[in-house]
């Protein structure tokens, strides 16, 4: 369903050992919000629930809940570091519209 580049799981490991949170996942999350219509969250999750999708890539966990995960699927997140681009990127092929940002998406 997702993709986790080795870019972006280093990062999300990096937190994790930074921030002695070993055993929570990366939630990928869905709400509605920005200019598009739709918006990203990401957050650390230390309660991973039956309902939630779980993904394991790279040595980290992923989860997804059941209503973002239509959303969802096929999804890169990346990292970025470099002169024009430093965070997390989120590629995602059932977009149909974004904003200019790069934060909101229409699907």
């Amino acid at each position: 369903m997702i993709t986790l580049t080795e870019a972006a799981a280093a990062k999300v490991k990096q937190y994790l050992e930074k921030n002695a949170r070993g055993g929570d996942a990366l939630r990928l999350k869905v709400s509605g919000g920005g200019c598009s219509g739709l918006r990203y969250e990401l957050a650390m999750d230390g309660q991973v629930a039956e309902s939630d999708e779980e993904f394991h890539q790279h040595g980290v966990r992923l989860a997804v809940d059941a209503k973002s995960a239509p959303y969802l699927v096929g999804v890169t997140l990346d990292y970025l570091d470099d002169l024009n681009e430093s965070g997390f990127k989120i590629t995602n092929p059932n977009a149909t519209t974004t904003c200019g940002c790069g934060e909101s998406f229409n699907a």
